[in-house]
């Protein structure tokens, strides 16, 4: 009997999840639709390709709004269980509220660490090639910048033509082993600039140690310098703002390749943000879990589900809230980035904790 309660309550839970993402990936299609075709509405693409587009970019959305969904799938859960007199049955076979809670909140738990190695690294490919094809139709694509394994890369327009500029390695605001190449209106190439290293933290870039080849009458000729100085559209801090979006990089990147990204001049504090932040979401997800336990599980009376909706839309818009105010305080350097991903977890937690012994009691 205990086997058969078990099952019954872990296939109705899954099953509200999966009602729940369903109706999330629906609104998010929608919601989302009007911006693609906005974006695409002067290019020549298919009415299909903004569909495509939008289908590539939800599953990302659904992955940062896991702990509301599961939030808002215990308490449709478990107001059915309540309401329709299930609870009630559980209790007289021996399930107390503390047992449901536990059942639930740790299959959340297991849900949370497949999502982060089975499913976010298809989600991470899809949020990539989102970008890549949207970058590929943009009116906005005179100046670029990347980075790949073979470091970084940057194409911006000058008033004489176009500069190509590569470096091997990014540390803080210094760059390494930069070759730059000055091109005409036609990419004919001018020169060429070699350096072992370039201060970039203000838009004045600081050359050391420079080999400068230029284009006279046909030939190359060579002049070794200590110190050059170029202007660019990018400094520093502009370029880290770039590469601020780490939905690219899934949570096994992000373990497997932490050295290489940081070799590739990812910031290590917004590296370690991002790695904190995905590695407490299943904690994340027992303890909002526990907390639509808590709103749901207090009695035993039949009630009104929309004051029951009511309640956690506030609640989700708080916590919400509360996140974004805690991702601030980090970025701010009121407390550590990493901290700044566990302390909504551990404040809801702790909430949580006291609101679980309060329902074990009925």
């Amino acid at each position: 009997m205990n086997k058969i309660l078990f099952n019954y309550l872990l296939s109705g839970f899954f099953k509200t999840i999966l009602k729940v993402l369903i109706i999330f990936f629906a609104f998010g299609i929608i919601l989302n639709l009007f911006e693609e075709i906005e974006f695409f509405k002067n290019l020549n693409t298919s009415i299909f390709f903004p569909i495509s587009m939008t289908t590539l970019y939800i599953p990302n959305m659904m992955f940062k709004l896991l702990p509301f969904i599961i939030f808002i799938s215990s308490m449709w859960f478990l107001l059915n269980l309540r309401n329709s007199k299930d609870l009630l049955s559980l209790k007289v076979f021996g399930y107390s509220n503390l047992k449901i809670l536990c059942i639930l909140g740790f299959s959340s738990f297991i849900f949370g660490w497949i999502v982060l190695f089975a499913i976010n690294p298809f989600t991470s490919v899809m949020v990539k090639y989102y970008e890549q094809t949207k970058s590929n139709y943009s009116k906005d694509i005179d100046h670029l910048i990347g980075i790949n394994k073979n470091g970084l890369w940057i194409k911006e327009n000058t008033i004489k033509g176009h500069r190509i500029i590569t470096a091997d390695q990014t540390k803080d605001h210094i760059l390494k082993n930069i070759t730059i190449f000055d091109l005409d209106q036609n990419y004919n190439i001018n020169e060429e600039i070699k350096s072992k290293s370039a201060d970039i933290s203000n838009h004045a870039w600081i050359l050391s140690d420079v080999v400068i080849k230029k284009l006279n009458d046909g030939i190359f000729v060579e002049k070794l310098t200590k110190d050059y100085l170029i202007k660019s559209k990018y400094d520093h801090k502009k370029i880290r703002g770039l590469f601020k979006n780490f939905d690219t990089m899934s949570f096994l990147d992000l373990i497997l390749k932490y050295q290489n990204l940081q070799d590739r001049g990812y910031s290590k504090p917004l590296l370690d943000q991002n790695l904190n932040s995905m590695l407490s979401m299943p904690f994340f997800l027992f303890i909002m879990t526990a907390l639509a336990a808590i709103l749901t599980m207090n009695t035993l009376k039949k009630s009104n589900n929309f004051t029951f909706i009511i309640t956690g839309l506030i609640v989700c818009v708080i916590i919400f809230y509360f996140k974004d105010l805690s991702l601030a305080l980090g970025q701010t350097n009121r407390i550590p980035l990493s901290l700044a991903s566990w302390v909504p977890v551990v404040v809801v937690g702790l909430f949580s904790s006291i609101g679980v012994l309060q329902i074990n009691e009925k």
